[in-house]
């Protein structure tokens, strides 16, 4: 790889924070990254992280700007302050279950420079809602969509929308949802052109994803 693609690899990629997974690490290890990443300066997300990890980490004093984001079961530290986003991505539930993985994807794209804003409870059973909202979501630039049960409200988001949609089934729902996987077929089976899945419960994956989507779109527009 040349010099030059380099550069231009390193140009994408500023404003990433450094992420860890916590599941299957333990409390020490995760210590010892966080610290290890947190020592280059730039932001750091650790996610899926419980609640006696932070109060560790907080332990060693060592991260006084640390915070934990409870319902995201997340700890965020941000170290570089990045110009916010011209336009606001909104984050839209189905339902007050799937809330822990859409505030997963707000302190995502928060913590990468983006603003967001959650918009709650709007799913197919109370669809009434969602059209109070219609105007905000026709004006954004890409529209993140967490749902579980069916998963029907990312193709209903989908059709009435000119912009890319990242739909994300949650593992809410009975016995016949298969912990996500009813919500996962749906929105991968959505006619609604321009609907995009991620993962069942990856609301980081959909925080990253319209950060690149919503900067690519607002770099060109400036």
């Amino acid at each position: 790889m040349g010099f030059a693609c380099i550069d231009h690899h390193r140009q994408i990629r500023r404003g990433f924070p450094e992420v860890i997974y916590c599941p299957g690490k333990t409390t020490e290890q995760i210590i010892k990254i966080f610290s290890a990443l947190a020592k280059k300066g730039n932001n750091v997300l650790a996610t899926r992280a419980e609640e006696d990890v932070f109060e560790a980490l907080a332990k060693t004093k060592k991260f006084p700007r640390a915070r934990y984001e409870k319902s995201a079961r997340a700890i965020v530290l941000e170290q570089k302050k990045l110009e916010p986003s011209k336009t606001i991505v909104p984050i839209v539930t189905a339902g007050t279950s799937d809330l822990p993985i859409a505030a997963e994807a707000k302190v995502t794209a928060e913590i990468m420079g983006q603003r967001t804003e959650l918009i709650c409870d709007v799913g197919v059973a109370g669809l009434h809602r969602l059209l109070g909202h219609l105007e905000k979501l026709q004006n954004a630039n890409v529209i993140i969509v967490v749902a579980g049960m069916e998963g029907a409200l990312a193709s209903v988001v989908g059709g009435l929308v000119s912009c890319p949609v990242i739909a994300v089934p949650t593992s809410v729902g009975y016995g016949a949802s298969f912990e996500g996987l009813s919500a996962l077929l749906t929105m991968l089976n959505s006619c609604a052109a321009g609907v995009t899945v991620v993962n069942i419960d990856n609301g980081f994956s959909a925080g990253v994803t319209a950060t690149l989507i919503n900067r690519k779109i607002e770099r060109n527009d400036s």
